[in-house]
């Protein structure tokens, strides 16, 4: 049986398909612009995302968050920093 980590940190663009996570924290490296509007569709601090779905050449992303799908680039996803 397949033990599963719990509590550990990894960014979005790392989840596999159905795994669910929480949002902790952003990168500070990133588009200040992008951030901002990350934030205004609802990727705030403690809100939970699921990974539903991975483009055939692996991008973009498909995302669940607040009732909604999103799709993200993975460069964009990478800094988002999620708890799983």
């Amino acid at each position: 049986m397949e033990e599963k980590k719990i509590n550990s940190i990894k960014t979005l663009n790392e989840l596999k398909n159905g795994e669910k996570g929480t949002i902790v924290s952003f990168s500070d490296e990133g588009d200040v612009e992008l951030k901002r509007h990350l934030l205004g569709m609802g990727f705030v601090k403690g809100s939970e995302i699921t990974l539903e779905k991975v483009a055939p050449l692996g991008d973009p992303i498909k995302l669940r968050l607040k009732g909604y799908s999103v799709c993200l680039r993975k460069n964009e996803a990478e800094n988002i920093k999620v708890q799983i």
